[in-house]
């Protein structure tokens, strides 16, 4: 076992939120120190693959409010690390036409002003070739949006962070959490001491939380990401401006459905089902439940002709859920030097620049630059509780 460091701050969990964290916190020339129990690049938890949707249609004023600077950051991220992490190809946004989400997601774009197409009946075969708009259904495209590139957009955060001289020690589990005026973090190789500690440990949050007598109603869920194969080479691809779509609901189910162009595996379109079944992070592969590939396989049969209705490849994610789907940025309720980033409900990994931002902030008591009462732990009341 090493012998015990300072830090003035430990971040637990080096997927997005972790690194852009630790990040923030090296660019305010704080001494940090970013743990990852895996050895890095790993696929166990939710903040690997290539691709993400970054896009600024959302339900709510506040997400869209703060993708404003996630763009910003992303792009000034690109210009640091020398590296293309984003490519614009719109979103296309479809759903019951006068009520639902899809009514949110129009109005909040055109509230805030965000550049839209809204498409009719009538153009929509002209703009979107080989996908079918069901019957009463409208459809809007975020021209804004794209395809973020996740994998190398982790990549270039911990890279910059150890560019200004922060620590990763990855492949060290955390054995214990003693909380104080200065929290002791014994790890599986090492003791660390810091004024304070940010915690970002997506599907393992719980059990981090449990050193602290504490816990957040989360639920953790498998997801099968899956990657659908053309009838045509091309008919999907990113080159040919397909873009990525969102369905808010349709005949298989009141849940999103979500797709990318193809793009990282030439030739398939991944489309994801936005929900899971319950797992256990250690044992995540063990979930064998195919309930959600079973209304994939409908949808596509029914509205994307040009693919093959049976997914090519399937591969392996965890969504960390929250009662109300809005993430935990917040103090810890007993110990305001332990600080919580839990709970990104499988939409978080595009705002990480802006939440390593608040959670720096958070960890040096400064005042955040977003309103976060949407994402503060008081909201659950009786649904947190003491794990003693």
């Amino acid at each position: 076992m090493s012998t015990q460091q300072d830090y003035d701050c430990v971040v637990i969990g080096a997927g997005v939120q972790g690194s852009c964290t630790a990040y923030q916190l090296v660019k305010q020339n704080k001494k940090t120190l970013l743990l990852e129990q895996f050895i890095l690049p790993h696929t166990r938890g939710s903040s690997h693959g290539q691709t993400r949707i970054i896009r600024k249609a959302y339900e709510q004023d506040f997400y869209t409010r703060m993708m404003e600077e996630c763009y910003r950051q992303w792009t000034q991220l690109e210009k640091d690390a020398g590296v293309q992490l984003f490519r614009q190809t719109g979103l296309l946004v479809m759903g019951p036409e006068n009520h639902g989400d899809y009514q949110l997601f129009k109005d909040t774009l055109q509230k805030n002003k965000v550049p839209t197409v809204i498409l009719t009946r009538d153009n929509f075969k002209q703009h979107i070739p080989n996908v079918i708009l069901a019957e009463g259904d409208g459809a809007l495209v975020d021209v804004t949006a794209g395809v973020l590139f996740a994998d190398r957009a982790l990549k270039a955060v911990q890279g910059q962070f150890q560019k200004l001289g922060g620590v990763i020690r990855d492949n060290e589990r955390v054995m214990e959490i003693k909380p104080g005026s200065v929290v002791k973090v014994t790890t599986s190789k090492g003791v660390y001491r810091a004024r304070s500690v940010v915690i970002t440990a997506g599907p393992w949050t719980n059990r981090l939380l449990a050193h602290t007598g504490f816990q957040l109603p989360l639920e953790v869920v498998k997801i099968n990401v899956c990657y659908w194969r053309e009838k045509t080479p091309g008919t999907y691809d990113v080159k040919q401006r397909f873009p990525c779509f969102l369905l808010t609901e349709g005949a298989e189910t009141k849940e999103h459905i979500y797709g990318l162009p193809s793009n990282e595996y030439p030739g398939l379109v991944k489309i994801c089902y936005h929900m899971g079944a319950k797992t256990d992070p250690d044992y995540r592969d063990l979930q064998t439940d195919k309930s959600d590939i079973d209304i994939l396989k409908r949808y596509v049969a029914r509205c994307m002709p040009g693919l093959i209705p049976e997914p090519a490849v399937v591969e392996s994610c965890m969504y960390t859920l929250t009662p109300d789907r809005h993430f935990v940025l917040d103090y810890h309720p007993n110990y305001s030097n332990i600080i919580i980033g839990a709970g990104f409900s499988g939409h978080g990994f595009k705002f990480g620049p802006v939440i390593g931002k608040l959670l720096c902030e958070l960890s040096l008591g400064e005042v955040p630059s977003f309103d976060l009462s949407p994402f503060r732990i008081g909201r659950f009341q009786s649904k947190t509780k003491s794990a003693l």
